[in-house]
């Protein structure tokens, strides 16, 4: 663990489903418990591997669907299983957070600093990402929610951008590269993009956000209130759940039995699950930039750190593909076994070979070529964030069962 972050504890929301790296990515397996590097962890492996070397293994908790549970256990086997948050129902970002953060200050205070960071995301340069986390912790206890800008390599319409405003280096010496959020932009044009980027003063929106644990709590009472007091049900019934857990625990020591044999901490959510039954289904679908960092940044409240770090969130396949070797001078990226791919006078193609199927590709250029047991997709790599729209068909044409 790095010195300086005993009050840090970082939160992974795995949710969605990643659609647009369709059909590997599926609702019931997301494209964060795939190895897209081909370095054998997958990204929600790799996640946990950086923050758990920033703040412990004990400080490092996940948020995820019901459905997502197993396997998270299984690719994360260090992870407790008071270390999960289950929701029984997307509810987008805000209620994943927000509910980690309140059970996570119940037991450790509300002044401890808790960090969002996504499954899904690469991230290449470990020191470059630790100093931004330690400068964003520092500005988070001066009472700022913080989030951490990317440095935009080109003009992207797909990311949101991050207007940077005055320094706030003198108010806090520690975070000497912070500064105030102007505002948040929305995916720009591409001439809105290029004139961002013309400025230097833009920075994308990674959404990774670090902040106290009672300054995020409090807004969400003053300006989320219904969904504040559905977070607080929530939390207060995880937390009988954890006393009833500790007196199972010392009675069975009492007993003279093995606790670890006779008590398992997952069989303790009787509490958790009525309290989930009556108020997580109301609770507002609404994502943390608009609940919460757009609103606080109006007012002041919001402080960005520069991270100049290697980042992607690896949102198509072309992303995919500028993170892959090529297999040849004709730059074929394959993600799988090269084995089960044959090529004659093509270039430029991403292929996945996961039905183990040979794919055979003729004069094909540029193109996307996806191959598991129950679909195949073929698209042009230009159309790669179209992807989504074609998962939108199939669902609108009866094939959910492909989803």
């Amino acid at each position: 663990m790095t010195n300086g972050f005993d009050d840090f504890y970082a939160i992974i929301p795995a949710g969605g489903t990643g659609t647009r790296l369709w059909p590997l990515s599926r609702e019931r397996r997301p494209k964060f418990f795939y190895d897209l590097l081909g370095q054998g962890r997958t990204l929600i492996q790799s996640t946990y591997d950086r923050l758990a070397q920033i703040c412990g293994m004990d400080h490092v908790c996940v948020s995820t669907g019901d459905c997502h549970v197993a396997t998270v256990r299984e690719q994360l086997p260090e992870i407790g299983a008071d270390q999960i948050f289950a929701e029984p129902a997307p509810r987008d970002s805000t209620a994943a957070i927000a509910l980690a953060t309140a059970v996570l200050a119940r037991r450790n205070g509300g002044d401890i600093v808790v960090g969002s960071f996504a499954a899904d995301h690469v991230i290449r340069g470990k020191i470059a990402f630790i100093e931004a986390v330690r400068q964003s912790v520092e500005t988070a206890r001066a009472g700022y929610v913080t989030t951490i800008g990317i440095a935009a390599s080109r003009p992207s319409t797909a990311f949101g951008y991050i207007h940077e405003g005055p320094s706030l280096a003198e108010q806090i010496p520690n975070a000497p590269s912070a500064c105030i959020v102007e505002r948040f932009v929305e995916k720009p044009n591409a001439a809105t993009a290029q004139a961002y980027l013309s400025t230097g003063e833009y920075r994308w929106n990674a959404g990774m956000f670090v902040m106290r644990a009672d300054v995020l709590l409090d807004h969400l009472h003053a300006h989320k209130p219904q969904l504040a007091r559905a977070i607080d049900a929530i939390a207060d019934a995880i937390i009988d759940d954890d006393r009833a857990f500790e007196r199972a625990c010392t009675e069975a020591h009492e007993r003279g039995e093995n606790q670890l044999e006779t008590v398992a901490r997952a069989d303790f959510h009787e509490h958790r699950d009525e309290a989930m039954h009556a108020h997580w289904p109301s609770i507002e679908k609404i994502a943390f930039d608009y609940a919460v960092a757009e609103p606080l940044s109006v007012e002041g409240g919001v402080a960005m750190i520069p991270g100049d770090f290697g980042w992607d969130d690896v949102g198509d396949f072309n992303s995919v593909a500028a993170l892959l070797p090529s297999v040849n001078e004709r730059n074929i990226k394959v993600l799988g076994n090269v084995d089960d791919v044959a090529y004659l006078d093509s270039a430029g193609d991403v292929v996945v070979p996961n039905s183990g199927r040979t794919i055979a590709l003729l004069g094909v250029n540029d193109m996307v070529v996806v191959d598991t047991p129950d679909a195949l997709l073929i698209a042009p790599r230009a159309r790669s964030q179209e992807v989504k729209a074609m998962v939108k068909h199939l669902a609108d044409s009866g094939h959910e069962d492909l989803l």
